[in-house]
């Protein structure tokens, strides 16, 4: 089951909408579309979950594909999902910027994702599902301790 999910800001993705649309495969798909004005024609949607929704269609997806958002692609692997991120870019009215690109790329070079830069979506699903991941490990006990040490050494 392939889940997508293009987070809540206020900017639409079409572009990735109608890709998904052309996708050939057989498995299941939904999306939560957010702010997007195309409507898929080829699978099931809603505009926006809540958390429980989101939650369960994310469980029971195999793959997920999203938008460059850190939190959509951590949310994902931490669950161990298979991700293929696409960037929001600016020139197509998607966001501000493309800082999306290098927040893909960071968690491509981690091998933690697929970064599907060229969208090509149908050769992203392929690699994706012959492809082992790295497991996520959080840095965030590593962080508190670098904190606690430097607050502590200023004491002295």
């Amino acid at each position: 089951m392939i889940f997508v999910t293009l987070g809540s800001q206020k900017f639409q993705f079409n572009r990735l909408l109608k890709a998904v649309d052309e996708l050939d495969t057989d498995e299941e798909i939904f999306a939560q579309i957010g702010y997007s004005d195309y409507k898929p024609q080829n699978y099931a949607y809603k505009e926006f979950l809540d958390r429980d929704e989101f939650a369960a269609w994310e469980e029971k997806a195999d793959i997920v594909i999203t938008h460059g958002g850190t939190g959509a692609i951590i949310g994902a692997v931490k669950k161990g999902k298979k991700v293929i991120a696409v960037p929001r870019l600016a020139k197509y009215g998607e966001h501000v910027d493309d800082h999306q690109i290098q927040l893909i790329k960071q968690f491509k070079d981690l091998n933690l994702i697929y970064a599907c830069m060229d969208g090509d979506l149908q050769k992203a699903l392929e690699v994706v599902k012959n492809t082992t991941y790295n497991e996520y490990q959080s840095n965030t006990e590593t962080i508190i301790n670098s904190l606690e040490e430097f607050i502590g050494g200023t004491d002295k």
